[in-house]
């Protein structure tokens, strides 16, 4: 042992000898701890795998998968598998059901996100899959069980959303007559997406897919945010969900929030900030390093330190007594 040597040098040599090997000694001993060592109280078990989150994104009412192209194609760009849902918009048990029936179909860690209503499909999904490592909401809903969208919506006022609706009968696959809401088309531009170009905007209403009348009455089952970290997008010039809605359930659920001076379908309008928040919650919750762990060897930082420790006490303790012992006779 590095200990043993340096004795031996003490104990032959001079005393500047003695130093030195005891010097050397110690040097050698910190360098053979050296690797177990770590900077702000961890070291990476592994390095990063470099493989990224499948991100989910889940559409709201009166849209399709196709209101997140801007952000999808950014996603793919940076290198994420991306999915975008097909929400029925039958209701939030049935959406959630079948939302969750795709995510069972994906392998390996998921970043889940909604817009809008979407939100509260994504909610109930991201409850019963362990995959789900975090919920990004955009101008949506981070709920508690019990409550229900249509009654975060009236919590504030603010929202102009009901007067620009039309209400059509449509045929259910049981039997019976169900409704389903449009938002007018030609009030579509300025209730959804007042900082959409016109003409997009005009292509958004002509296309889009109606809503169950009675989608906002779904009671929620629990609060996700509770069990993942929660991100908001929150859409300061929303008519359809006041933003001081929004604001209160950020600071409910604790999330990690950004304002955008955007319309409600920030998706559309505002891709490049949607998909940095998507992305902060990817690298953050599934593609950092792990923390906390030690190399290999399965020995703590605390164990490694004394021993070095009472090692080098050793030879400066063996240094000693061989240096007084060497008074003695001269």
């Amino acid at each position: 042992m590095k200990v043993d040597l340096a004795m031996n040098v003490i104990s032959a040599g001079n005393t500047s000898k003695a130093r030195t090997a005891v010097l050397a000694a110690a040097a050698a001993i910190v360098a053979t701890a050296a690797p177990y060592s770590f900077a702000g109280g961890s070291t990476p078990q592994a390095a990063r795998s470099g493989q990224k989150p499948t991100v989910v994104l889940v559409h709201g009412t009166n849209l399709d998968a196709s209101s997140w192209n801007g952000v999808i194609s950014r996603l793919q760009a940076d290198g994420y598998p991306v999915v975008a849902v097909a929400n029925p918009l039958r209701g939030l048990a049935y959406d959630s059901a079948y939302t969750a029936s795709v995510l069972r179909s994906i392998s390996g860690p998921i970043i889940l996100a909604g817009h809008s209503y979407g939100t509260s499909v994504a909610n109930e999904v991201a409850l019963g899959n362990s995959n789900v490592k975090a919920i990004v909401s955009v101008a949506g809903f981070l709920p508690v069980k019990g409550e229900t969208t249509g009654g975060l919506v009236a919590k504030y006022p603010g929202s102009t959303l009901g007067s620009t609706l039309q209400k059509v009968p449509y045929p259910m696959p049981g039997g019976g007559t169900g409704t389903e809401l449009y938002v007018k088309q030609d009030l579509f531009p300025q209730q959804f997406a007042q900082d959409v170009p016109l003409n997009d905007t005009r292509i958004l209403a002509a296309g889009q897919r109606p809503v169950d009348a009675k989608f906002g009455d779904g009671v929620f089952t629990g609060a996700a945010w509770s069990k993942i970290p929660a991100y908001d997008v929150v859409t300061v010039q929303d008519h359809n969900i006041p933003v001081a809605v929004q604001r209160w359930m950020v600071k409910r659920a604790k999330a990690t929030a950004v304002e955008l001076n955007s319309s409600h379908v920030a998706p559309v309008s505002h891709p490049g900030e949607v998909t940095d928040l998507i992305e902060r919650a990817a690298t953050e919750q599934v593609s950092g390093a792990p923390a906390g762990h030690m190399a290999s060897t399965g020995q703590s930082y605390t164990t490694i330190t004394g021993w070095v420790a009472a090692a080098m006490t050793a030879v400066g303790t063996g240094l000693v007594v061989v240096l007084r012992r060497r008074r003695r006779c001269s």
